[in-house]
């Protein structure tokens, strides 16, 4: 049976300002309506994967995973939680022995969250030929037929023998220069690496354990040691600590001699920058691409994105452009690979913008902030239907709550009520409160904080729905 694994924890640093640490590129809607995440899912639905739907995610995003499976149509989805990064070897295993459980002979459709696909039937026929190796226990790499000599992709050199559309892999190579990239096109032998894979779960692990029987050891105790939490697997923090951190392609593929590769023409792309993105959108006459509320005054060859305000350039050309609520990126399109400076930059001097947005996600909803002084901030507040913030209270800050849509059900210390439109609240400091939206449409409220701190850790839990620690 086949098993669609969606490896859920990159960071997309290279997008930045619009993907973050705690919202990255895989859970953005970066060309269309539907999120990478999503169209992964639509991809895994297409070859018959989306009833057995495995995601590896890091544990900061377990919420927003479930979510987006939720729209995308998966009811059932094991999420299993990493308590650190650890690179796709670990993250593969754990899925093979979550698929194991139920299905001794499970194959693994292994795909990253975070890659464009413009040819999803193209990936299709990929695929369902690739199952035909990979049920003979192969394993099955996908490598995207080359257009350019990119120098920004490890490379795959394919063999003369084949079983069906998969041909033997002769080697991996890591990224080239230019002049090695040409060549590497010029050839046709050389495709590169996807990161996608076909792979029996069974003869997967047999394989890291004869290559890297470090991991395999570390990330079973993982599994094994594991609990449940509310809909997640939260794999064994300490023995996952334990584990190397690898990728597939060094931890098996370049030693297994079961390693074959099928080439996929589906226009991918990793989305790797914001360059990319220009490359992939839809120009108009003066080779630019504008998404949102741009106005572009004698400029060429730009990509310009707004999110929320008007953006309006005038004599430039060859530039990126992209404004959110809280950082405005401008960069030489030739410069946008080292966007990942500024972020590293931003972590350096201690600055948030680098993990999150204005608008910040939470299980329940989401907040963002309006306005912040020494003494004070404003909120804009949105509840989910059904969602229920922790039973909380403050040591240094007060509240005052006014709804501005929806129905939220208050508590207050001993005291329950209901407030609906142009009503409000006040919770003094030190008052044991809690948010709830018992209706069916987003409950949103405007929340004045004040005090002599107003920081998130000022918070004490005594319950939580969403199996959160004490802040």
């Amino acid at each position: 049976m086949l098993h669609s694994v969606l490896l859920c924890g990159g960071s997309g640093s290279r997008l930045w300002p619009m993907s973050r640490g705690l919202y990255p590129k895989q859970f953005l809607a970066l060309q269309g309506e539907r999120t990478l995440l999503e169209d992964t899912v639509e991809r895994a639905t297409s070859v018959g994967g989306e009833g057995n739907v495995i995601a590896v995610a890091n544990s900061e995003h377990r919420f927003m995973v479930a979510e987006q499976l939720r729209r995308a149509g998966v009811e059932t989805p094991v999420v299993l939680l990493e308590p650190e990064g650890k690179n796709t070897a670990p993250a593969v295993a754990v899925a093979a022995m979550q698929a194991l459980k139920t299905d001794p002979d499970a194959v693994l459709l292994v795909m990253p969250s975070d890659h464009l696909i413009q040819d999803p039937d193209a990936f299709r026929d990929a695929v369902l030929e690739g199952l035909a190796a990979a049920e003979q226990g192969l394993l099955v790499t996908f490598g995207i037929v080359a257009s350019v000599p990119e120098t920004g992709y490890g490379y795959i050199r394919y063999g003369n023998n084949a079983v069906g559309a998969a041909r033997e892999v002769a080697e991996f190579v890591e990224k080239p220069d230019p002049d090695t990239a040409r060549a590497y096109l010029d050839s046709g032998d050389y495709l590169w690496n996807s990161g996608i894979f076909l792979l029996n779960a069974r003869i997967y692990l047999e394989e890291l354990g004869r290559y890297r029987p470090d991991i395999l050891e570390a990330a079973e105790a993982a599994f094994t040691r594991g609990r449940g939490d509310l809909d997640f697997v939260r794999l064994d923090p300490e023995a996952f600590a334990q584990c190397p951190s690898d990728s597939i392609d060094y931890a098996v593929m370049e030693h297994t001699d079961r390693s074959v590769v099928v080439p996929l023409d589906c226009g991918w792309s990793d989305l790797g920058s914001w360059s990319q993105l220009h490359e992939l959108g839809a120009r108009n006459d003066d080779g630019n691409v504008l998404v949102g509320d741009v106005i572009a005054e004698d400029t060429a060859d730009s990509y310009i994105r707004s999110e929320g305000r008007l953006v309006a350039t005038l004599g430039v050309d060859n530039v990126v452009v992209v404004e959110t609520a809280d950082a405005v990126l401008v960069a030489d399109r030739s410069r946008v690979q080292d966007v990942k400076r500024i972020v590293e930059r931003l972590k350096t001097e201690g600055r948030g913008e680098h993990s999150v947005h204005r608008r910040v996600y939470r299980p329940w909803g989401a907040y963002e902030g309006i306005a912040q002084e020494t003494r004070f901030q404003v909120k804009r507040i949105i509840v989910n239907p059904g969602g229920r913030l922790s039973l909380q209270m403050h040591h240094h800050r007060a509240e005052h709550w006014v709804v501005v849509s929806g129905t939220a059900k208050v508590t207050r210390g001993d005291e329950s009520f209901l407030l609906s439109e142009d009503q409000s609240t006040y919770l003094p400091l030190g008052t044991t409160h809690r948010l709830e939206n018992p209706g069916v449409i987003p409950l949103e409220l405007i929340e004045v904080q004040t005090g002599s701190y107003l920081g998130e850790d000022d918070i004490v839990r005594f319950e939580d729905v969403y199996g959160r620690t004490k802040a």
